[in-house]
């Protein structure tokens, strides 16, 4: 049996232009509007969460409003926080690892240099260290001690027809999520790419720790999908126009493909 996907907007911000998007561009100062999602993973009764994204004290404390909370969006397809056993956590910067309490249990998969990168000497830097909060980090600590944490190191599977992949640039551990899904390899890419138009157009995202790597990541992508329209940047809209709605009004059902046509 093949997996099915979900993707959960909890928060968007519309206040930003093309310049923090991409790092060359002819159009700067055009509006660039961001989505915010976490994903599920579903088998029979099988349940997979991608990434917890942030809190209503995490939205407060950087200003940044969110539509609902995160675990409350699960609720629109018929979960609860609790039900969530195994997290894939695509990388530990805010937006993405900002909710490990509204799941107390489950066990966490993370890239060992993930973990390594941000607990060590980059931290020092302010600019590196911006897109982290330590409370999350120290959350994501305290879940190793709990022994509910397992590290890979580049490829990993995490269960039958799911596998995780080491793709670094945005942040040094970050990992992409390959599915096995009805509609074939489905790539959810996370911050490997931001929008469609980062991988589809060799165009890196302005937050990055290695820029060689980001670049890499994007030929990687293309390996893990079946197709490009499987291919699930971390942040764009367009991925709530192309996919059909399941159920509530900020969740699309990804696994059968998009269900308009795809010319990115």
């Amino acid at each position: 049996m093949n997996w099915q996907v979900f993707a959960l907007k909890y928060a968007d911000r519309n206040s930003r232009t093309r310049a923090d998007s991409f790092i060359f561009d002819d159009n700067h100062d055009a509006p660039h509007a961001m989505d915010y999602f976490i994903w599920v993973l579903k088998r029979g009764d099988e349940v997979i969460l991608v990434d917890t994204g942030y809190d209503k004290a995490e939205a407060t404390r950087r200003d940044r409003p969110i539509l609902r909370e995160p675990a409350e969006a699960l609720q629109g397809i018929g979960l609860k926080p609790e039900d969530i056993t195994t997290l894939i956590v695509t990388h530990l910067h805010y937006d993405h690892a900002g909710g490990f309490a509204q799941f107390p249990n489950a066990t966490i998969h993370l890239q060992a240099a993930e973990m390594a990168y941000a607990t060590g000497p980059c931290m020092c830097h302010d600019t590196l260290r911006m897109p982290f909060t330590a409370d999350h980090i120290c959350d994501a600590v305290k879940r190793v001690y709990s022994g509910r944490a397992i590290f890979h190191d580049g490829d990993g599977v995490v269960a039958d027809g799911v596998t995780v992949h080491c793709i670094g640039g945005h942040s040094r551990g970050l990992q992409a999520v390959r599915v096995r899904t009805d509609a074939g390899w489905l790539c959810l890419a996370s911050d490997a790419s931001h929008y469609y138009e980062n991988v589809f157009e060799n165009k890196p995202f302005p937050i990055v720790v290695d820029l060689q790597n980001m670049l890499d990541g994007f030929q990687t992508l293309h390996k893990l999908a079946s197709d490009r329209s499987l291919i699930i940047p971390g942040h764009d809209p367009l991925v709530m126009e192309l996919f059909p709605q399941a159920g509530p009004d900020y969740a699309v059902r990804l696994d059968q493909g998009p269900s308009k046509e795809f010319k990115l």
